[in-house]
């Protein structure tokens, strides 16, 4: 073979030691600088948003207000209705709070929760839905209903630590004041005593202002309870009380829900919104005022922990203090300028107060709040929330029809190749024959020809057009169509329109027409571009997509999201077949094999966050495995050797070690810089493990069961079987072509991979990456229906160009090369045939 080229050789090393430099760059940082810190220069733009400000070492921090809310949004904002909150947005800096919990929409109660567990947690559910009325401590200074809560967080999927907060303050002896029933719940400790001293909320805003200036006077954490709003109808309902010792003590369960109260419609009892809205305001005026007269100058963190019904909305957040500059409010956790969750506050505080060492890390899945500052004014900041809470309840009602549509479109093209497309399915196509004129000037051999390129022409356009839907998706999200007066028209017009876009581009260079894989490289090329570099930037585009991850699900704000993995990895295995293969026809199979080492290396980088402008940007635990699966399967076959069972076990092995690899490598940054790679290895640590095991394996059934996109993945799977397998032995190895002999010219489909050498290799290696993203990642038949709703169009329109060309030279069937044989298992007949291959690039 000859040897690689001095440039290929120079890109090879130029690519690795980049990708190591990035790789151990992580480990520099956090072994160099002290405490873990990326540098002063880091910090002076990110300022935590619960954290005093610079003091000397001998001086107290300033104690820390903690105002919760729930139901509150930033299009309740006005300046003469809420004159408090428009104080907060001018003067401190603004986030919009995820507040998604175990449910679709979270109740006060489990808002409440994760702020005191720093983890998603659930109340006991009843027949009408209705949420909780949360109640004062009663004489024992106990949360009414905590069985309830511990009984529901222990049945839901997330190992959650109820009473983290409260114990991390009780162990620390510091001082702490709670303010409302909903401080009750944030401050009580594992067994639902609240720690600290407690006072029922005042009535009188005037009380409430004096309570929190004597609250501050004399403690480290005041956390206040400020009320709620909720929506027309969805007013919450009391709980039968029931003392949470009693129900442990005599084995007698949860406190169950009155019966009389889990039916029968809701009755609106509170006022309007805006009522609402206005009074809570007062409350909040009430608590800054007590702040501004205790004298001590605190750090306060106003938060929204829950929706106000049963739509889920981005709710309000906001800090202000001593240091604290204007701007967006983040964290490590989302990684998106203005998003913030409930599981960051606690982290929040613990970090403020300096008590973080008495929480365990591994239960803390959340990081501690961060003021970015910029140059807008508070108003713009507002704007831009409200803005992005609109997008996302633009998108989240959109997304089912979305798939059920793209579902659908496949499902169509491969009825058309299965059923349409064969002999008995021409039939269906007379009406053309006999309503063509060229047909009937024509001779019969003529008339045929035209037919069937007419046919794979449209065949072909349709399966790239179909291919180019969902990075089309993504692309969509560059132009503000959610702020338009018919938001769904106008997404499904911009997303036909790039469909189009990047349709037209496979079509754009002439010669790219005639090569079978020439439109799918294009349409992998594209995708693969437009992800990768998405999610390197920040995944702006991805993140509230049709296909990308909501902000609303809380599920995962930054890189890869399943179906977004799933898109990359079979884009770039595709495109690397598309690229190499004509090197393999040429015989040039070192290079071919460098060329795919590289990209999987890149590959790699982009889905594990270290091809990125933020280290771990890209982070996904199952991502690693899939990529280094996929590829090593495709690096073997493309060096022409066989993949044995062995190798295929050594696959496997080498997918997971990455994995292991790079989240120990994210583990060992700082605790506030780490991603989900690091945060499982943290779980990992302290004994989570099997809790989260049991949730993937919960959503991986629950997705199975009832999901659009398992259509999808059987119809898929369903032709490539039909096509590829052992059922359509009759169409791939019959000397004619059997059912589409009328549209391959006679010649065998097999011989497809004669022209097409590494296309049955690239196949096998998608399906290994796509089998371990289905039985590795939480999305169940997400992945796997993903990538073949992306592939199996790609591999029709190879099928479609290869066939025209058929059509369009003489010449009978077109024997097998060597390379095309089959790579697991034994290499069949045709392959060990002596007949040589016509020329050197095909038939």
């Amino acid at each position: 073979m000859p040897p690689l080229s001095p440039l290929l050789r120079r890109a090879l090393a130029t690519l690795t030691a980049l990708l190591l430099a990035v790789l151990v760059a992580p480990l520099a940082a956090s072994a160099g600088v002290p405490g873990g810190l990326s540098g002063a220069a880091d910090r002076a733009a990110e300022v935590p948003a619960g954290s005093p400000a610079p003091a000397e070492p001998a001086e107290a921090p300033s104690p820390v207000l903690l105002v919760g809310v729930t139901g509150l949004r930033w299009d309740d904002l006005s300046a003469v209705g809420t004159p408090a909150l428009a104080e907060l947005a001018a003067t401190g800096a603004v986030g919009s709070t995820v507040v998604r919990s175990v449910r679709s929409f979270t109740c006060p109660s489990a808002g409440w929760l994760a702020v005191g567990a720093g983890g998603r947690a659930d109340d006991t559910r009843v027949a009408d839905g209705s949420c909780r009325t949360l109640a004062e401590p009663d004489a024992a200074g106990r949360v009414p209903g905590w069985g309830d809560y511990v009984a529901a967080t222990d049945a839901s999927a997330y190992d959650s630590r109820l009473g983290l907060l409260g114990d991390a303050v009780a162990s620390s002896a510091l001082a702490a004041t709670g303010i409302g029933p909903g401080a009750a719940i944030a401050l009580a400790e594992a067994d639902g005593r609240v720690v600290g001293e407690h006072i029922d909320r005042p009535e009188g805003v005037d009380d409430l202002r004096d309570a929190t200036a004597a609250a501050l006077a004399g403690s480290s954490l005041v956390v206040v309870d400020a009320g709620s709003v909720r929506d027309p109808g969805r007013a919450t309902r009391d709980r039968a009380a029931g003392d949470p010792a009693g129900d442990e003590a005599d084995g007698s369960g949860p406190t169950q829900a009155d019966p009389a109260q889990e039916v029968g419609p809701e009755v609106v009892a509170e006022p309007d919104r805006a009522e609402q809205v206005r009074a809570l305001d007062a409350r909040l005026g009430a608590v800054l005022d007590g702040a501004r007269a205790s004298g001590t100058d605190p750090t306060v963190l106003l938060v929204s922990v829950a929706d106000s019904g049963r739509r889920a909305h981005l709710q309000v957040a906001a800090a202000t203090g001593p240091g604290e500059p204007g701007g967006l409010l983040g964290s490590a956790s989302t990684r998106q300028p203005g998003l913030l969750q409930t599981t960051d506050v606690a982290p929040t505080v613990l970090d403020a107060l300096g008590i973080r060492d008495h929480a365990a890390a591994g239960a803390l899945v959340g990081a501690p709040v961060r003021a970015a500052a910029d140059d807008r004014t508070g108003a713009e900041r507002v704007a831009a929330l409200v803005d992005q809470n609109r997008r996302a309840q633009a998108v989240a009602p959109r997304i089912s029809g979305f798939y059920v549509l793209w579902v659908g479109l496949n499902l169509a093209l491969y009825a058309a190749v299965t059923v349409g497309l064969t002999r008995r399915g021409r039939s269906l196509l007379a009406w053309v024959r006999r309503r063509s004129r060229a047909a009937t000037e024509a001779p019969h051999a003529d008339q045929e020809q035209a037919q069937a390129r007419g046919v794979l022409e449209v065949l072909r356009v349709a399966a790239v057009a179909v291919a180019s839907i969902p990075v089309a998706t993504f692309l969509a999200n560059l132009v503000p169509w959610w702020r338009s007066g018919e938001p769904g028209w106008v997404l499904g017009l911009l997303v036909a329109a790039f469909a189009l876009v990047a349709s037209a581009a496979a079509y754009a260079v002439p010669a790219w027409r005639h090569v079978p894989l020439g439109p799918v490289g294009v349409v992998a090329a594209i995708t693969a571009t437009v992800l990768g570099l998405d999610v390197a930037l920040g995944a702006r585009l991805s993140l509230d997509s049709l296909m990308g991850p909501g902000s609303l699900v809380a599920g995962r704000f930054y890189g890869f999201g399943n179906p977004a993995l799933a898109l990359f990895v079979t884009a770039t295995t595709l495109g690397a077949v598309a690229l190499v293969d004509p090197l393999v026809r040429r015989g040039r199979r070192r290079a071919a094999t460098a060329v795919v080492a590289l990209t999987g290396l890149l590959t790699l980088g982009v889905v594990s966050g270290i091809v990125s402008t933020t280290p771990t940007t890209g982070a996904n635990f199952g991502g690693p495995p899939v990529v280094v699966a996929g590829f090593l399967v495709l690096v073997v076959v493309t060096a022409g050797a066989r993949l044995g069972w062995r190798r295929l076990v050594l696959v496997v092995g080498a997918g997971i070690s990455a994995s292991v690899v790079l989240s120990v490598l994210d583990w060992l940054r700082p605790a506030d810089e780490r991603t989900h790679l690091g945060r499982f290895v943290e779980t990992v640590l302290d004994g989570g493990l099997g809790g989260v095991l049991l949730r993937k394996a919960g959503t991986n059934l629950r997705i199975l069961l009832g999901s659009e996109q398992t259509l999808l993945a059987i119809g898929g799977l369903l032709l490539v079987v039909i096509l590829l397998g052992r059922p359509a032995r009759s169409a791939l190895r019959a000397a004619d072509g059997g059912p589409y002999a009328w549209l391959s010219g006679g010649a065998p489909l097999r011989a497809l991979t004669n022209d097409a050498p590494l296309l049955v290799g690239g196949l096998t290696a998608l399906g290994v990456a796509l089998g371990f993203g289905f039985a590795i990642n939480d999305s169940g038949v997400v992945v796997p229906a993903t990538g073949v709703g992306l592939a199996v169009p790609l591999l029709v329109a190879a099928c479609a160009t290869w066939l025209l060309g058929r059509t369009a030279r003489p010449g009978g069937p077109t024997p097998v090369a060597p390379s095309a044989a089959p790579l697991v298992g034994r290499t069949p007949p045709q392959a060990r045939s002596s007949t040589p291959a016509r020329g050197t690039s095909g038939p």
